[in-house]
């Protein structure tokens, strides 16, 4: 099984101003690089579930274990109670070391079942810093659409094998599925700061540590059916022909079945991009166009930026929800809630952090997320690059390999794919195509423009953000919102990015909320992805229980203010319809700027 035991995290603060705690403001994000000298130094480390008169003693020695050697700047986001006693020596770090320990997920007020919520993997104190294999073969991962029947027979040997695994094994597909509950569902606190839980969606360790966990995923697989070839399959939801839940996982024999489904979005019905939940679902040929615009929205237009496509910087001590990067916030939410079964009390298994791993759909499905990074990064812009923050390329998981190691692996070593051994069978990308202009006299003159020749020509008015957050959002809202620079030149625009922030997204963790943003459009209700003047949706998956979730988000518009014709505009209007929750949500400002 896999497993995130420390979280080194370099302490240089993103953040101009550390003199007082970081509000949620994802505009901080996009500080200038000049501005970000600020050090805060806090450490963190890891020990085990239970207290231990010897603490210190049994620090000491695990450091060894792990290296002996961190950057004093270090921040470890302690991921204890895994592996026996596993704190970090207090003689590594300028201040004393706290600890903490790992115990029950923070999913349900009441599970049905303790195991819902008891995700700690089993113990192991022995740590090796990871090696990638020497002269490994590259895997390649299929479109799961067009696999063939001796891959499929192969896929259900190797999960037939690890389902019948014990439990408590760390190759068992129980403790492959416990990964996600732990390490997203709020199992772990950051040593040093009590009370503070850890969760890796919402911030930009969602793609790395996703990506090494189906890595080993994938290399326990192989070892399982004595294949070192084997890779999984994607789930190409952004194609046509992949957007039907794969056959091989709706073969109620086969052991990539999960019963826990909607049986309502069963193949041949092709996944909404824009669910909702309350909304109906386009049909036919609206419904692949939809999804097309949602793709091009979220991989194109909205993200060209590391910080707009990855999310928030997340640090030691920092709240552990923040802002999402643009595919994680969409469509990658709505395949969970989607997939779930809305008969389970908690929308089980893909509904669900706690419970999404226990569906082998759910891997699939994250590997087609995986593939859109490597994608991302060939589109055309000057920005698309990963992140060169030291404080992302040195954060660090541990995880069990394919040999039942438990190995220390970064982030810097999984940018390249191929470095990891593994590529993606190449198919169309449709999407690319789906950026179109306004409907007719749809999207002008709503902002207003600087040298309006008469009253007649005065655009609606509608009341300025400022006057109107915090606000309830029980019901369609429009404010209108002063942008910092119009009529910028082509350079400018591909250095920069204009970007709209919507902050202090309140909700109840365990409450499903999905809202729309429109940009200058007129009938708000009625519009969907396939708007020009659709800018993108905030979407969640449940998850936190009994808690009250603040997030931000961070939309790149410099493209759609083009589409919508408002480039010359002083102000643009933002349309805020909520889909699911309505009532439920608070918004808590909206602005626009720029960013490198």
């Amino acid at each position: 099984m896999a497993s995130l035991q420390f979280l080194p995290l370099k302490a240089s603060h993103l953040y101009a101003n550390t003199t007082t705690p970081h509000n949620s403001s994802t505009s901080q994000f996009f500080l200038n690089r000049e501005n970000r000298k600020h050090v805060f130094k806090k450490s963190l480390a890891c020990r085990a579930a239970k207290d231990n008169t010897n603490d210190q003693e049994n620090a000491n020695d695990s450091f060894k274990n792990v290296g002996g050697k961190f950057d004093r700047r270090d921040i470890l986001l302690g991921l204890g109670g895994l592996y026996g006693t596993t704190a970090v020596s207090q003689a590594a770090f300028a201040s004393p070391v706290d600890a903490t320990k790992c115990g029950n997920a923070d999913t349900l007020p009441t599970c049905t079942n303790i195991k819902d919520a008891n995700c700690c993997p089993p113990p192991n104190p022995n740590i090796s810093d990871f090696i990638f294999p020497t002269n490994q073969p590259l895997r390649v991962r299929p479109a799961a659409q067009l696999a063939d029947k001796k891959y499929i027979e192969k896929y259900n040997k190797a999960m037939q094998i690890m389902r019948s695994l014990p439990k408590d094994h760390p190759h068992s597909f129980a403790q492959q599925a416990a990964i996600h509950c732990a390490y997203c569902d709020s199992a772990y606190e950051m040593v040093g700061f009590p009370n503070v839980k850890m969760d890796v969606h919402f911030s930009w360790l969602f793609f790395p540590f996703h990506r090494w966990y189906l890595y080993f995923y994938e290399k326990i697989l192989g070892k399982l059916i004595g294949d070192p070839t084997f890779a999984i399959p994607y789930w190409n939801w952004d194609s046509p022909d992949g957007m039907p839940i794969p056959d091989m996982f709706a073969d109620r024999s086969s052991p990539l079945y999960d019963k826990l489904r909607d049986d309502n979005h069963q193949p041949p019905l092709k996944i909404d991009l824009n669910y909702s939940k309350s909304n109906p679902s386009p049909v036919g040929n609206e419904l692949i166009e939809a999804n097309y615009r949602v793709m091009y929205t979220q991989m194109v237009s909205s993200s060209k930026t590391p910080e707009l496509f990855f999310g928030g910087a997340y640090r030691g001590g920092e709240p552990q929800v923040k802002a999402a990067g643009a595919l994680e916030n969409q469509p990658h939410t709505q395949l969970h809630i989607w997939t779930g079964d809305p008969e389970q009390k908690y929308g089980e298994d893909m509904g669900r952090f706690f419970s999404a791993g226990r569906d082998p759909l759910f891997y699939s499905h994250h590997a087609n997320v995986d593939r859109m990074w490597n994608i991302w990064k060939t589109l055309p812009g000057k920005n698309r690059k990963d992140i060169e923050d030291p404080d992302w390329l040195d954060s660090a998981f541990l995880f069990y390999d394919e040999n039942e190691k438990l190995v220390r692996v970064k982030i810097r070593d999984c940018v390249d794919t191929k470095k990891m051994g593994y590529v993606y069978q190449d198919v169309p990308l449709p999407w690319l195509g789906a950026r179109k202009p306004p409907k007719k006299g749809k999207g002008k003159g709503l902002g207003k423009k600087s040298g309006v020749a008469n009253a007649a020509e005065m655009p609606q008015v509608f009341p300025n953000a400022n006057q109107v957050f915090p606000k309830v959002l029980d019901g369609l809202l429009k404010v209108t919102i002063p942008r910092p620079k119009k009529s910028r030149s082509q350079e400018e625009k591909e250095d920069e990015e204009e970007i709209l922030v919507i902050d202090g997204i309140e909700y109840d963790g365990d409450e499903y909320i999905k809202f729309d943003v429109f940009l200058n459009d007129e009938d708000e209700v009625e519009s969907g992805p396939n708007n020009a003047e659709f800018a993108g949706s905030y979407s969640n998956v449940p998850s936190k229980s009994n808690n009250r979730v603040k997030v931000s988000m961070s939309l790149g518009i410099t493209e759609l203010l083009e589409d919508v014709g408002a480039d010359d505009d002083d102000n643009i209007v933002v349309a805020l319809v909520p889909r699911t929750g309505k009532g439920k949500v608070t918004i808590g400002g909206a602005k626009i700027i720029i960013s490198s």
